[in-house]
């Protein structure tokens, strides 16, 4: 049997038909191949698809099942000592210099406790959020949770999931306040309010002088600008009661409105990136603040660099926080008017103290402020020179 088609010629008006014969075989070989090549595509979308679905299980489940297996290798590495609990510390910004500090004050304090204490997130691939790390330590059954958390509804949500499955958390620097958690570690607020407060009177001060000095510029004075760098998602009450005493303590040493002018600057804290870019957008306005407050770490080093960059040390002035060697060395070098250094042992040793007391006796204080104290340029180098020898101390 014979297949084939017809075709159509014209000739002289006339149609005449063809037919063109397909032997029956190649029909059918042309169909097997057809087949064949369908077959293959559909095979390889299932292969696809199955290492897609896989590849999503394996990162849904490889941070708890590697936290687990961790967990358990601990008391086998080093000295395999055997502790009697294991505690994880959670934040964001666990590479900072701040955080490593307060990290290395609370594992000395928790070794004294034969507690272990596990900087979570130094040693899992993959980069997670504190919401995720919380969700793997819950989720792995730890001892108990230190969590730099914020005000956000989904912190306070993981942090009462932990408290009513016997996991207490003490929530460090920025606290969780209507969360079940069983004690803030962190700063008094209103103590480093008043530490900047009267900084900024003296650089009230010190323009006054200046002006004086140059009569030309007396009728010209011009109000202080302040901007103060607060995190955009931060909800807590923490940086507005800083903010309130700052301008309370202001005021209390008869500066008057005329004089000085507030401003929060919202700074995206998204990444390091987002808070650079934040901070140097307001270099680009036409007037830029005479002062600037900043109320962490990463957002003082950002500031300072803008100021270098933008050509403008002397002209503003930088209120920073914590003391880190590169603070304490723009301090030195006149680019920081000064900054709030905080005894980050201290808030390493509250944190196990919180937990392990809560823990031991049901009960635990529910604030514990660690010490603060100023440095600028009439103390800097003392501060620097006890700081080299504490270095020198064994530990």
């Amino acid at each position: 049997m014979q297949c084939g088609f017809f075709c159509h010629h014209y000739k002289n008006d006339k149609k005449i038909h063809f037919f063109l014969p397909i032997p029956s075989d190649k029909i059918f070989l042309m169909n097997t191949q057809n087949d064949e090549i369908f077959q293959k595509k559909i095979t390889r979308q299932y292969i696809v698809l199955l290492f897609t679905l896989i590849f999503m299980v394996l990162t849904l489940l490889g941070g708890s099942l590697y936290f687990k297996f961790y967990k358990n290798a601990l008391v086998k590495q080093g000295d395999a000592r055997e502790y009697g609990k294991y505690f994880v510390m959670i934040a964001d910004n666990y590479k900072s210099d701040f955080l490593q500090s307060v990290y290395k004050g609370a594992l000395q304090a928790a070794k004294d406790e034969n507690i272990y204490l596990d900087l979570l997130g130094e040693n899992l691939q993959g980069g997670y959020t504190t919401k995720e790390l919380m969700r793997i330590a819950i989720d792995s059954k730890v001892d108990g949770i230190i969590v730099d958390a914020g005000e956000s509804d989904e912190m306070t949500a993981l942090i009462d999931e932990a408290t009513h499955k016997n996991i207490p958390v003490v929530t460090l620097y920025n606290d969780s306040t209507h969360s079940e958690r069983v004690s803030f570690v962190g700063v008094g607020g209103y103590s480093v309010g008043k530490l900047y407060g009267k900084q900024i009177v003296n650089i009230i001060k010190e323009k006054r002088r200046q002006e004086l000095s140059d009569l030309e510029k007396i009728d010209d004075r011009k109000q202080i600008q302040i901007a103060v760098l607060a995190n955009a998602d931060a909800t807590d009450a923490g940086q507005n009661i800083i903010i309130a005493s700052m301008q309370d303590t202001i005021r209390a040493e008869n500066a008057t409105d005329s004089e000085f002018s507030v401003s929060i600057v919202a700074i995206d804290n998204t990444n390091n990136f987002s808070v650079e870019e934040s901070i140097r957008d307001i270099f680009l306005h036409e007037e830029v603040p005479d002062v600037i407050v900043c109320l962490n770490e990463l957002t003082t080093v950002c500031a300072y660099q803008a100021v270098v960059d933008f050509n403008m040390v002397g002209d503003v002035n930088i209120l920073g926080y914590y003391a880190s060697e590169d603070i304490v060395k723009a301090i030195e070098r006149g680019g920081i008017y000064a900054t709030i250094a905080v005894d980050t042992t201290q808030l390493g040793q509250y944190c196990i103290e919180a937990l392990y007391d809560y823990i031991d006796s049901g009960n635990t204080s529910e604030y514990y402020l660690a010490d603060i104290m100023l440095i600028d340029g009439d103390n800097v180098e003392n501060f620097i020179k006890k700081e080299e020898e504490n270095e020198e101390i064994p530990q």
